[in-house]
């Protein structure tokens, strides 16, 4: 049985402020979702976003893989049933997390080492799988928290891809900007058709979901920009590239109140 570090309300008012001023749209969805699932989620959202923005703190790639590698430690222990480190997020997160989600949040960090490095994706099915065990496999260990089976799983997994495309597509100028290669090509025509399936495969998943316990169904809530923003990158995919693809905050708000 894993040993959980003590857990103080200050470790979960820190998660919740590391959400809100690193993952603000992901943090609406929280607040949006019911109350007694916050406490699972809050935890598992504040690893994610340790995880995603380990790589972007230090320019030195062998120090950016040690921090990637310390959250794997934390899962090691966490799945093995060790002594859990103490830490702010690591201590609130051992006691949510199942062991048997540990393998899923293990393939997310090293997924994430992609973001260290300067390289380009080395084909469509690098970049397919970048998205799967990072979104989709966040997304996929949430609905599972909260009550989601085995057969869910694909199309709780489609969702959650659509959703990180989405937000993929915003962060590309930023990409850029730091010097990374996100698209495969230079040319928009791929945008356009990244999009067209991802939306596909969200319109599929949203009928194949209604049948998804309404225990979990807050997993889904993160997915609220998903649709607006694919529909924009495959209507005018320049707008990826010239950073008008981002919802504005108004339109922000009143989606999270109609999905």
């Amino acid at each position: 049985m894993t040993v959980h570090p003590a857990v103080t309300n200050a470790d979960l008012d820190a998660c919740a402020s590391l959400v809100a001023k690193g993952d603000p749209d992901r943090f609406s969805a929280l607040l949006a979702s019911p109350i007694d699932v916050r406490p699972v989620m809050l935890p598992i959202y504040a690893f994610n976003l340790e995880v995603s923005r380990a790589p972007w703190l230090t320019e030195e790639a062998m120090i950016a893989e040690m921090r990637l590698q310390w959250w794997r430690d934390v899962l090691d222990e966490i799945e093995t049933g060790k002594h859990v480190r103490r830490h702010e997020v690591a201590s609130p997160l051992a006691k949510v997390l199942k062991p048997s989600h540990c393998a899923v949040l293990d393939r997310l960090i090293a997924m994430r080492r992609w973001d260290i490095y300067r390289d380009t994706f080395e084909n469509p099915a690098h970049f397919e799988a970048y998205l799967d065990h990072t979104s989709a496999g966040l997304m996929w260990v949430i609905a599972q928290q909260l009550g989601a089976v085995a057969s869910h799983e694909p199309h709780v997994r489609s969702l959650g891809y659509a959703s990180g495309l989405a937000r993929f597509f915003i962060a590309v100028p930023d990409l850029l900007r730091r010097g990374r290669q996100p698209l495969l090509t230079d040319d928009t025509s791929q945008i356009a058709s990244l999009a067209d399936e991802a939306l596909l495969r969200l319109a599929s998943a949203t009928r194949a979901l209604r049948e998804l316990p309404k225990s979990a169904r807050p997993a889904l809530k993160e997915a609220w920009m998903a649709k607006p923003v694919l529909q924009r990158a495959k209507r005018a995919p320049h707008r990826v590239l010239d950073k008008t693809l981002a919802p504005s905050e108004l339109e922000k708000r009143l989606r999270l109140f109609i999905v």
